[in-house]
């Protein structure tokens, strides 16, 4: 492989504990040739000493931006405003490809600056398979927090924790009601983690995909006492819940988890509420009679970051030892270049590849 330099940058969303890059994968970067940068960071789930007795450099949070312009800069969530100009390439979750707000700032700042956005959600295979995804833990937790809720037992704010702990939490207790739960998206990665806490908590949902969601039966939806939605939809489709299903007396729906968090964008699935919720009051009530309960918060997996992490960096990792100019990181230029044409960015010289 061509020398790679690649920066770990810290997080500056306070609750983000996942990193993109375990330690022990990026021993085994160091020891494929990469020069391995990692930034300090006060809340990532693993410490600087064991990315460093890897053999990464250690530096300082948010020098990423002073960077030698050919190191890659990986991160997972959004960037802090400044600098204004983003000559590097950056790997992380951009959410800026669907008109979501700020999207265009994001794509002008790379413009100016003659960088590149490769974002991981379109790091894919040739079939469009994501290659590295965190929608297992999302779905995982995002049914988790729905069935704690509606068993009155999430409290707040929220803590990261690790998967036995959970499982634990999870499992019915004496005196727990039996309730209905459905999970829209169930065959997708997030499905297949939302499935997985239901069963650990002793409940066996509906599961609708595709072929339901075609033909919604709006009435069975709401007839039932927990939703769950990992539907990441990539055309426009019609809602699954409208403002008059919140407003319908005869809704049997209290909880609804949204792992997929579209808010702001055409293709959100669920225009039913304007703002995600956070770790210190992760729930929204947006109906009080019948009470509906919202959970949308959108950096779920950084609530078992250890597990989470461990399972993203082994499939990012390989791609990572790959990245050049063609195959899955060339599809990711393709699509912000294609973005910014969408968006109305105008781009120099930018995403060397």
């Amino acid at each position: 492989m061509t020398e790679l330099h690649l920066w770990l940058r810290h997080e500056v969303r306070s609750t983000e504990r996942r990193t993109p890059i375990v330690p022990d994968d990026a021993g085994r970067l160091v020891a494929a040739g990469v020069d391995l940068t990692v930034e300090e960071s006060p809340q990532r789930i693993f410490a600087a000493r064991e990315y460093e007795a890897a053999g990464a450099r250690i530096v300082p949070p948010g020098s990423w931006a002073s960077a030698p312009r050919d190191a890659v800069i990986l991160g997972l969530k959004e960037l802090p405003d400044r600098p204004a100009e983003l000559i590097h390439r950056h790997v992380f979750f951009g959410h800026a490809y669907k008109r979501q707000p700020g999207a265009t700032g994001l794509l002008a700042r790379f413009a100016a600056g003659r960088g590149a956005l490769l974002d991981l959600e379109y790091l894919v295979d040739d079939q469009g398979r994501r290659l590295a995804a965190f929608g297992f833990w999302a779905g995982y937790l995002g049914a988790a927090l729905a069935v704690l809720q509606h068993r009155g037992r999430l409290t707040a704010p929220l803590r990261p924790t690790d998967k036995d702990a959970l499982d634990e939490a999870l499992r019915a207790a004496p005196g727990d009601e039996d309730f209905t739960a459905l999970v829209v998206g169930a065959l997708g990665r997030s499905g297949r983690g939302a499935r997985t806490a239901f069963a650990t908590a002793g409940v066996e949902p509906t599961c609708w995909d595709l072929a339901e969601t075609r033909d919604l039966d709006r009435r069975a939806l709401l007839d039932h006492d927990v939703m769950v939605n990992a539907v990441l939809a990539t055309s426009p489709v019609p809602p699954f819940l409208r403002e008059e299903d919140l407003d319908d007396p005869a809704r049997r729906l209290r909880t609804l988890s949204d792992v997929t968090c579209d808010v702001g964008s055409p293709l959100n699935v669920l225009p039913v509420y304007d703002r995600t919720t956070e770790w210190s009051d992760p729930v929204r009530r947006l109906r009080k009679e019948p009470p509906l309960d919202l959970i949308a918060i959108d950096n779920l997996p950084s609530l078992l970051p250890r597990e989470s992490s461990a399972d993203f960096s082994a499939a990012l990792t390989p791609q990572l030892l790959d990245l050049g100019v063609g195959g899955p990181w060339g599809r990711c230029l393709d699509r912000f270049h294609q973005a910014c044409r969408e968006l109305g960015v105008t781009e120099g010289e930018s995403g060397r590849a």
